[in-house]
């Protein structure tokens, strides 16, 4: 069985007593619980303590090939995935706690998301934009977008019919402007 990621470090150096009380209380509370990690602090204190029996021998000296090799693999071992990572880190929450927290954070999020948006208040048209049905008679609108739009909206007939009425109309009579009459018109040229 595999150790948690996140205390391989912490379970080397508790192994070689090297965390403060508080951290290796905390870790011995784990190690209670992980089989994996209780199974990885017995080797590396197996380890540890064999080291620590081993005579040490001052006048060995490695050779150039031995330190290229070591470095080699060092090189070679690859880094925990990160989905590795984050599934260690989720196995060593407590969903006890973590569970209501989230729970808590979500229901703050929607408290606050519903406290943000303005009251819906009730809508009453205004009586500038008031909609005034449109009848078959009621054909002499100005001819503007707003009205062709409004008679639109009841019926296309009746938009049929308007524009047909308003298109059949004689225009009002306009001034007809010519390159002679412009020149007049503006004065001195």
């Amino acid at each position: 069985m595999k150790p948690c990621v996140k205390n391989k470090k912490l379970i080397a150096w508790l192994a070689l007593d090297a965390l403060d009380v508080r951290q290796a209380q905390t870790l011995r509370e784990h190690i209670a619980t992980c089989e994996g990690c209780r199974c990885y602090l017995a080797e590396i204190s197996n380890v540890t303590k064999r080291l620590a029996a081993a005579e040490a021998i001052p006048d060995v000296q490695t050779s150039e090939s031995f330190h290229r090799k070591v470095a080699g693999r060092l090189r070679e071992t690859k880094p925990d995935s990160i989905g590795e990572i984050v599934a260690a880190y989720l196995a060593g929450l407590n969903w006890r706690v973590a569970l209501p927290a989230v729970a808590a954070l979500v229901v703050i999020g929607v408290a606050l998301g519903a406290w943000r948006q303005p009251p819906k208040m009730a809508v009453s048209p205004h009586p500038a934009t008031q909609i005034t049905l449109v009848t078959s008679t009621d054909f002499d609108l100005a001819p503007t977008l707003a009205n062709y739009q409004r008679v639109a909206n009841q019926s296309l007939a009746g938009l049929d019919a308007l524009l047909t009425q308003q298109g059949n109309q004689a225009l009002p009579p306009m001034p007809i402007y010519t390159a002679s009459t412009r020149t007049l018109a503006n004065g001195s040229f």
